[in-house]
């Protein structure tokens, strides 16, 4: 299973989920389906816009956890 770690770099970076929103162009509300690991998908375009607004790579995001 492919955990998604945005809480933990959000709460690093000490950003608001509005914040990181406005950043990366996506609603807060499908933000925070990917904050509280909701979502089935990420594109690669929201996975690039959230590393470059949170200044980090997407392994920092995503991490493998065998089920």
């Amino acid at each position: 299973m492919i955990r998604i770690k945005l809480d933990v770099m959000m709460a690093k970076r000490k950003m608001s989920l509005n914040r990181l929103s406005e950043l990366v162009g996506i609603t807060p509300a499908n933000l925070s389906i990917l904050k509280n690991e909701k979502g089935k998908a990420v594109r690669f375009t929201t996975l690039n816009a959230l590393c470059q607004a949170l200044d980090c790579q997407p392994g920092d995001l995503l991490e493998y956890v065998e089920d």
